[in-house]
């Protein structure tokens, strides 16, 4: 095992999770998308090890943090407040942030919250707008996978979930792959790592956004919980180098959307992954190259 397992406590009392790679004195801090978890960043956490002191986060309800036993506690504003609570516990002082999918979306949040402590960020397929396509996609699995009761029909359930975003791939991929969304039971049976109860959150507040996007139109409200309502808001205020990786084969992300994130951001550094949907994985010989070239750009660099 080449990280080690660690815990601390939210502000509410749950007992939450992390992995921690390296011993670096530059931080990174990997946040998983909505029902992934640390799991996924093994790869180019252990890539980046050698140079950088790396912390993979389970976020509330997911991998081996506890659940929230409120559901409406799973939103971007909780996990930020989490991250924010760890990185104070650690004495960081200030990180770099990558993000996958909702993670990213955490990143711009923390980068627009406490600019001074954010160096640099990387946005894994995420920008200010989400593809309605594929935001339609995530809201109809979320939570909703049924129980399994053989590693095999949990391989085959990955497989048919996120086979699009990672196509042409055997078997045996996704018979390692689902380790990442599943743990073992008591009986040795796979059960999901990530509370259902996060998809239903996500689908209740679809309306509840709604109402507070024409709140925002009307300038009558800016930021609930000390999130900016219009995720472009937290983007517009990204002040520190930014990455942004796009799958080849989004349903997330545009190549659009990139375009008007550099019109704000002209200095915006972008890489697209072929043959990789909503996400990349991380392990592309693409992902490594664009990651490694924009962390060797920054300022104070490690070597």
């Amino acid at each position: 095992m080449n990280y080690t397992e660690n815990r601390y406590t939210s502000h509410d009392k749950l007992s939450l999770y992390y992995r921690e790679y390296g011993q670096g004195e530059q931080t990174i801090v990997c946040l998983p998308g909505l029902t992934r978890n640390s799991k996924d960043f093994q790869e180019i956490a252990t890539h980046l090890a050698s140079s950088y002191r790396v912390l993979c986060l389970d976020l509330r309800g997911r991998g081996k943090s506890d659940h929230d036993p409120n559901w409406k506690n799973y939103h971007p504003g909780t996990y930020v407040r989490d991250t924010w609570t760890l990185l104070d516990e650690l004495g960081v002082e200030s990180a770099i942030i990558l993000g996958t999918s909702l993670g990213g979306l955490m990143a711009m949040i923390m980068a627009e919250q406490k600019p001074e402590r954010i160096d640099a960020i990387i946005l894994n397929d995420i920008g200010p707008s989400i593809d309605p396509v594929g935001y339609a996609r995530i809201l109809a699995y979320a939570g909703r996978n049924k129980p399994v009761t053989s590693w095999a029909e949990a391989a085959q359930q990955c497989r048919d979930t996120y086979g699009l975003a990672i196509p042409n791939m055997p078997m045996s991929f996704w018979n390692e792959y689902v380790h990442r969304n599943f743990s073992e039971d008591k009986n040795g049976l796979p059960v999901t790592d990530a509370d259902p109860n996060i998809g239903e959150a996500m689908r209740n507040s679809v309306k509840i956004t709604q109402w507070l996007v024409r709140l925002r139109k009307w300038g009558l409200l800016k930021k609930i919980a000390g999130v900016m309502i219009d995720p472009w808001d937290s983007f517009r205020a990204v002040s520190m180098p930014c990455l942004v990786i796009r799958g080849g084969l989004s349903d997330i992300l545009s190549e659009d959307i990139i375009d008007e994130m550099e019109l704000i951001k002209p200095e915006l550094k972008r890489a697209t992954i072929p043959n990789r949907g909503h996400v990349p994985l991380l392990d592309e010989t693409e992902s490594l190259q664009a990651i490694d070239s924009f962390l060797a750009g920054l300022p104070g660099a490690s070597a």
